[in-house]
C-alpha cells in the first residue's frame, strides 16, 4: 500500500446559481476561486471603503480570489458589486468553506477493499441544485 500523494488543492471550480450578466447581456456562471493568502486578507483592511463600510471587505476579498468567471477578461470589484445577491452569497460561502475551515480534501480508504482516494470536504461547489 502506497502513501497518498500530498498535493495542496489551491483552486476550486464553481458554477454560480444565477450567473453574472455583463454589459452585452451574456451570462457568466462557471468560474474558479483560489485559496486566499494572508496578503489577500490583510491588504483590504486599509481600504477606506472597508473602514467606512466593513461589509465591503467581502467584495474586495472575492475580487482578489475569484480568478476566472466565464469569458470575462478580469474579475474586479465592479463585477462583484453587480452580481445578484444569491451569487454573492454563494461566493461568500465558498470562500468561507475553502479558507476558514482548513483542509478542503481528505485522504480516505475504503474499509472493504482498502482503495485510497480523496474526498472533497468543501461540498458541492457546482451551484447546481
Amino acid at each position: 500500500m502506497t502513501a497518498p500523494q500530498t498535493t495542496l488543492r489551491t483552486e476550486f471550480p464553481f458554477v454560480l446559481p444565477r450567473g453574472y450578466v455583463d454589459g452585452n447581456g451574456q451570462v457568466h456562471r462557471e468560474g474558479v476561486m483560489r485559496l486566499a493568502t494572508a496578503r489577500d486578507e490583510l491588504a483590504p483592511q486599509n481600504d477606506p471603503r472597508v473602514r467606512q463600510n466593513p461589509p465591503y471587505l467581502s467584495v474586495l476579498l472575492l475580487e482578489r480570489t475569484v480568478v476566472r468567471l466565464g469569458t470575462l477578461p478580469t474579475v474586479d470589484e465592479s463585477v462583484i458589486e453587480r452580481m445578484f445577491a444569491s451569487d454573492l452569497s454563494f461566493l461568500q460561502d465558498l470562500y468561507r468553506r475553502i479558507n476558514a475551515e482548513g483542509h478542503a480534501e481528505a485522504a480516505v480508504a475504503c474499509p472493504s477493499c482498502g482503495h485510497e482516494f480523496a474526498v472533497d470536504l468543501s461540498g458541492d461547489a457546482s451551484g447546481e441544485s
